[in-house]
């Protein structure tokens, strides 16, 4: 079995702006690395064999400031991405909830729940029996918890920045 602990980047400026972000690289801000810090101390006597993050730059610098006390390089992959939230990236978020029908150039949700399919079959095949850390994000982060439990996404509570949520992906 493997254990995965799958964590959200730490709060970036466009968070605090209630901008989407999407697949943008976003940056975090001073609470943002506070929080990946308070992980990083949280999770400074875990043993990980690796550390894997989205290739966005808020969850690889989450994840670089986890990784610190434990020396080790951090593996990104383009599978851990935010949805792609195609025309909406860089609009702010409120403006966004009465728009009905969604532009076309968004992913969506089997897609994104394909590519959680896919992340977690590159889990369990690439660290089998080895203890993971995964920084990704809010959405992605969903998806991955909803194809792991067999559920909507709804019904998968949404992971503040920098929560961590621990899974046991059999082989």
């Amino acid at each position: 079995m493997t254990r995965l602990f799958l964590a959200r980047h730490g709060e970036t400026y466009d968070n605090e702006r209630q901008i989407m972000q999407g697949q943008s690289p976003g940056e975090l801000n001073a609470n943002g690395i506070r929080q990946a810090e308070a992980l990083s101390q949280e999770l400074a006597d875990a043993h990980f064999d690796a550390i894997v993050a989205s290739d966005l730059w808020r969850a690889v610098q989450t994840a670089r400031i986890i990784a610190a006390p434990h020396q080790m390089e951090v593996v990104t992959t383009p599978l851990l991405r935010e949805r792609d939230w195609g025309s909406f990236t860089g609009c702010f978020i409120p403006d966004l909830r009465n728009i009905d029908p969604w532009p076309k150039d968004i992913e969506s949700l089997p897609q994104m729940k394909d590519r959680a399919r896919r992340f977690l079959d590159f889990i369990r095949k690439t660290y089998p029996d080895q203890t993971v850390l995964a920084v990704g994000h809010g959405i992605m982060n969903k998806a991955i918890q909803a194809v792991f439990f067999h559920k909507e996404m709804n019904e998968i509570e949404k992971m503040r920045n920098a929560e961590v949520r621990i899974l046991d992906i059999s082989l």
